[in-house]
């Protein structure tokens, strides 16, 4: 099913890749993370190429809702407890610089780009959203306490943040991309040191970035094991009361908002790729009871990777590998997170320091409880003696009777019912 961003954005079209290249910074990955990387190491005067297995933004990038904004749910409270008030500023200020950006950015742009407020609200917990309001303010961020009475239920609370910003996705990125090195259906076969082989031909680098959404080399960085993915969806809602500000739950099975032209843009329904969850049924009920007179205009859904502590892992792929770079784990909040990425991986691929790539290191502790989770879903989803079974470590796959396919509850490898694959980290279709 299309977005909305897809049936009123056309496609641009990039050449497959024809013989051998050579280029100081390779990009695997055409979404929004990698088309920046691209973007920005192309504005630093850097050689660079991009080499996407499709086509540009055809992976997750072209289902987000599209908020730009630092309100990444109830986070800088849990970051200065867990990590300090010195690297939860930063954390704040990496976001800041990202919204800047595209604001900088989107002046030349047309692409819906609207300041809005934004709001994280909680069901049942006024608690949580008065120790967030205080969090924020003591990191210099201007926040206040809301009853966010513009959505059609009562909330114990909610945490407002102005002069926040949504957009058009695909018509900013088909925008910037015109101009940049890409190939578009040039699959990487094997990565070998400073080598790419592609189903086209081969591509030497110096440098590498992975953007490929979930990691795609198991062997170093633990990424199967740091990461898991979760699924959510989306209706578009004509004849809805609509929403002048962003809104999201704080929890992650919560509810989010947004407005875009006459429609209202209502998600949730989420679940943990390959377990049961709400799913549309669930985002239709709520329409039904609160927007009796909507029409539904359009549905998809979207899957985002998670990680232990909420923080992206932006930065060196692995100890082990110091010319290779990657940015993943965005925890729903892909439009600052790619922004954030690009400018450190930017920084990283020249050989210059970057202020915010401590904090966001894939090196960091993984000493999380979501550590035991991941892992006992991954030995769950081995030991399961059923088929088919998920070609990127065998984990047994379990059938989505919301989308028709077949998703991995361990790594969130998805594939059509005959066997398509949809969504990484596995590379290859499935033998049905």
């Amino acid at each position: 099913m299309e977005s909305i961003w897809e049936k009123s954005s056309p496609r641009i079209q990039f050449e497959t890749l024809n013989g051998n290249k050579s280029t100081d910074v390779l990009i695997v990955g055409g979404g929004l993370a990698g088309i920046l990387c691209a973007y920005k190491l192309k504005e630093a005067g850097m050689d660079c190429m991009l080499a996407e297995a499709t086509n540009i933004c055809g992976g997750i990038t072209k289902n987000t809702t599209a908020k730009i904004t630092l309100g990444h749910g109830l986070i800088y409270d849990r970051l200065i407890r867990r990590f300090g008030e010195d690297n939860a500023r930063l954390y704040l200020k990496a976001q800041l610089h990202a919204c800047d950006e595209y604001s900088r950015l989107c002046k030349n742009i047309d692409c819906d780009y609207e300041t809005r407020d934004n709001y994280v609200y909680s069901l049942r917990d006024r608690a949580k959203i008065e120790k967030e309001v205080a969090a924020l303010n003591r990191l210099g961020m201007k926040a206040e306490l809301s009853d966010a009475r513009e959505l059609p239920f009562s909330v114990t609370g909610a945490v407002r943040v102005k002069n926040q910003a949504q957009f058009h996705p695909l018509k900013f990125l088909y925008a910037i991309a015109k101009e940049l090195p890409i190939c578009e259906h040039t699959k990487i076969v094997e990565l070998m040191p400073h080598k790419a082989i592609t189903n086209h031909g081969e591509i030497t680098f110096k440098k590498l970035i992975i953007a490929t959404h979930f990691p795609m080399i198991n062997k170093h960085g633990l990424y199967s094991l740091k990461l898991y993915q979760h699924r959510s969806y989306v209706l578009a809602l004509k004849d809805a009361r609509g929403t002048d500000g962003m809104y999201v739950d704080e929890s992650d099975t919560g509810l989010s908002f947004r407005g875009f032209g006459d429609l209202l843009l209502l998600g949730g329904g989420g679940h943990r790729t390959g377990k049961q969850g709400g799913c549309w049924q669930e985002l239709e009920a709520f329409a039904k009871k609160h927007y009796k007179n909507a029409e539904i205009v359009g549905k998809w859904a979207t899957q985002d990777c998670m990680t232990l502590d909420k923080i992206p892992y932006i930065g060196q792929y692995s100890a082990s590998t110091p010319d290779v770079y990657v940015a993943t784990g965005f925890n729903k909040w892909g439009m600052t997170g790619a922004m954030v990425a690009a400018n450190i991986l930017c920084d990283l691929a020249r050989g210059r320091q970057n202020l915010y790539s401590a904090v966001f290191s894939p090196s960091r502790s993984i000493l999380h409880p979501q550590l035991a989770v991941n892992a006992f879903e991954s030995l769950v989803g081995l030991l399961t003696p059923t088929v088919p079974r998920c070609p990127h470590l065998g984990c047994a796959l379990k059938y989505n009777r919301a989308e028709h396919t077949w998703d991995c509850p361990c790594h969130g490898s998805r594939f059509t019912e005959k066997g398509e694959l949809i969504d990484n980290p596995a590379t290859d279709d499935k033998k049905m």
